[in-house]
């Protein structure tokens, strides 16, 4: 059987401060988990159409038949899409407005939710932008070039759509001195492990077409997939070009150790292990850091980890650095112009997380907002902020 990988585009949060920023309303905003196989993928598209059915019914009460017609038909066109719930991955995130629709796939599960509003309901959204854990693999090979993105759980190959050259020829074009040698693969590893026949010196104007190769691959990464995502990259390749990477790289994301593997020897499942046991003890000593550093600005009275006051801190804009225990949620107000909280039902009217519109605030005041997982946390109350004064 051919073995399925599913790809995606490159998801940063500048899509928030872009084509999710500024709209005029009514902004429609649906979430919703989706799954990646069969036969649970079969219950996608029903869930889909009935939140559907409450955007019509929520439209409804505010603009006229004709322009709810309008913002839905983009999203019921989605519905019918079977090629588009054939690969789906954990989580759909889908806006439209006036002039405005997008549909976004994301490895990452999602509550399901529909909001009808003047902007775009993003939160959701920011919270996978923020969550650690996150990274990125460089697949490379002389015969191939590929970038995943992914966690723990799982690894999805990007649709690079042009942006990073795919092999050898595609980076060097008519430049490649190809004329001058034979690239035979030996073990039915990929091109990755080839062996060089060439005629007197050509062997020298093979590693530099190498060379070549790596700094276009390297540029063309930064810019197109690591400068959007910030998240870190993890290299793998074989044993001998790693040190030649890493020494002409120019790419500040580049985490170590690297996977010393063809990756073309690799089922896509096996990259997904391997990728993530050379990844973790990079992420675990991330979080530590982490805690460590809130631990230093506690002592020294820069540390808060109470609610009612880092919301004070987050309005004034003195908070630098914002933990956010993943999966903790306290419902409630918070006044944007005194940062006082009111603590309320979930399902009263205007209540959310007050954790949620902490994190936005943070971010908007240009301080930095990380979800991490409950084991992580150095605090007990779900939140650890570091002040900058």
């Amino acid at each position: 059987m051919v073995e399925q990988v599913r790809s995606f585009r490159l998801v940063t949060e500048d899509i928030i401060r872009g084509e999710l920023t500024g709209q005029t309303g009514p902004c429609v905003s649906l979430y919703q988990a989706t799954h990646r196989h069969h036969p649970d993928n079969q219950q996608d598209p029903i869930r889909f159409r009935n939140l559907l059915g409450s955007l019509q019914a929520s439209l409804a009460q505010s603009v006229s038949a004709e322009n709810a017609q309008t913002l839905l038909a983009p999203m019921q066109k989605l519905a019918d899409d079977a090629d588009f719930w054939n690969h789906t991955l954990d989580g759909l995130a889908v806006f439209s407005a006036p002039g405005v629709f997008k549909a976004l796939r994301l490895p990452t599960g999602l509550p399901d939710l529909s909001v009808v509003a003047d902007t775009f309901h993003v939160k959701p959204l920011r919270r996978y932008f923020q969550s650690t854990g996150r990274y990125q693999v460089l697949a490379l090979s002389l015969g191939k070039v590929r970038v995943f993105e992914g966690n723990r759980h799982h690894l999805d190959e990007l649709d690079l759509e042009g942006s990073v050259p795919t092999d050898l020829p595609a980076a060097l074009g008519h430049e490649l001195t190809e004329k001058h040698q034979t690239v035979t693969s030996h073990g039915g590893v990929g091109l990755g492990s080839s062996m060089r026949h060439g005629h007197g010196g050509k062997a020298d104007e093979v590693d530099n077409d190498r060379e070549r190769f790596f700094r276009a691959v390297d540029r063309a990464v930064i810019e197109h997939v690591s400068k959007p995502s910030g998240l870190p990259l993890l290299l793998c390749c074989l044993g001998e070009y790693q040190g030649h990477f890493r020494g002409l790289s120019q790419n500040s994301l580049l985490v170590a150790p690297g996977l010393s593997i063809d990756p073309e020897a690799l089922s896509h499942k096996d990259l997904e292990v391997r990728a993530w046991e050379t990844f973790a003890p990079a992420y675990a000593a991330s979080l530590a850091e982490h805690a460590e550093r809130f631990g230093h600005a506690q002592s020294q009275g820069r540390g808060i980890s109470d609610l009612a006051e880092a919301a004070r801190a987050g309005v004034e804009g003195r908070i630098d650095t914002l933990l956010l225990e993943s999966g903790r949620a306290y419902p409630g107000r918070l006044d944007l112009a005194t940062g006082a909280i009111a603590l309320a039902q979930l399902d009263a009217p205007d209540v959310d997380d007050l954790l949620d519109d902490l994190g936005e605030i943070v971010s908007a005041k240009g301080g930095r907002v990380l979800v991490v997982p409950p084991e992580a946390m150095p605090t007990k109350t779900g939140l650890a902020a570091t002040i900058r004064y």
